[in-house]
């Protein structure tokens, strides 16, 4: 299986895992649909979240869902004119709100031309009976993926971070969706404070575990104005060298299915909000060194899974 066809990648991307199965390019569109966070309604959020909270390259808050959706659709027609859609609900907590607002907000994109499908990222304490009844219908209707947040395996690093629920929660939330034939991709964060190289590897052999379908890894980047931020400026703690980060989502790689689809490997956060580290910015690099290691090494997807 690897490297995939027609490419140097040593894992299953997301790109080809669409070329698949529709049988040209889909690309997603990240929407900001106005929700809020519960993390953040009642205390002050996750550590690593800034004011703006996730989802800052979606789109426009002060357009609607429709103009966001075209002003991002007409600038990927001009590369990519015959395209199917993804549309990303990206920002927050995107079940954090009543059925009949996620109705307001999701239906009338999926009535767009081309839209094949629909990502809502959300947490896994914020999906009701009612909300999960209703993700059942639309999976029915359209390719729906649901994107939960876990970060780590570990309970200490998820009280430390501030995430707002432990991991018992999170099982039981794949659970549920699975027992419903409902897609769900998970995201991790690599560097965080306190945990080793072993503990990040065994966050992905514990989502390999759960049988999820996807995942998104990321590296921790301390953001200006979070809390993250000002225990990092009052104590700096190592982090992850480029190499050492490479090394790691490497061995991730090597111990998950080779059926998972691998959405991301490493965050891009906006150059004026960084701190550190800066080498985060080079994304292409990072994935560059990503696919050397892999090659260099005769190593894949799901060679020890």
């Amino acid at each position: 299986m690897f490297p995939l066809e027609n490419t140097n990648k040593y894992y299953y991307t997301l790109d080809y895992y669409y070329k698949k199965k529709y049988g040209k390019k889909v690309c997603k569109i990240s929407l900001n649909a106005n929700f809020s966070c519960p993390n953040k309604v009642n205390g002050t959020g996750c550590i690593f979240c800034s004011n703006l909270g996730s989802g800052d390259f979606a789109g426009n808050i002060n357009d609607d869902l429709i103009t966001q959706f075209n002003k991002v659709k007409t600038i990927m027609n001009k590369k990519w004119p015959d395209t199917y859609y993804i549309a990303y609900f990206q920002a927050n907590t995107n079940t954090y709100a009543s059925v009949k607002v996620l109705k307001e907000k999701f239906e009338p994109i999926l009535k767009l031309d081309n839209v094949v499908g629909i990502n809502i990222a959300t947490r896994s304490d914020c999906i009701s009976d009612e909300c999960l009844d209703y993700l059942e219908d639309l999976n029915r209707r359209t390719d729906l993926t649901i994107e939960l947040g876990l970060q780590s395996s570990y309970d200490s690093t998820l009280k430390f971070i501030k995430r707002g629920h432990d991991v018992k929660n999170f099982v039981e939330c794949v659970k549920r969706l699975q027992a419903k034939n409902i897609k769900v991709v998970a995201h991790i964060i690599n560097g965080l404070p306190g945990e080793t190289k072993e503990m990040m590897i065994n966050t992905a052999k514990f989502l390999n575990d759960l049988k999820i379908d996807g995942i998104k890894i990321h590296m921790l980047h301390i953001i200006k104005n979070t809390e993250l931020a000002k225990i990092y400026e009052a104590n700096p703690y190592p982090l992850l060298t480029l190499d050492e980060y490479v090394e790691i989502v490497v061995k991730q790689l090597e111990v998950l299915n080779k059926d998972i689809v691998i959405h991301r490997l490493t965050g891009d956060p906006k150059k004026e909000d960084l701190i550190e580290p800066l080498w985060v910015l080079k994304k292409f690099v990072v994935l560059n060194n990503i696919d050397k290691y892999m090659k260099n090494n005769h190593t894949y997807q799901g060679r020890l899974s």
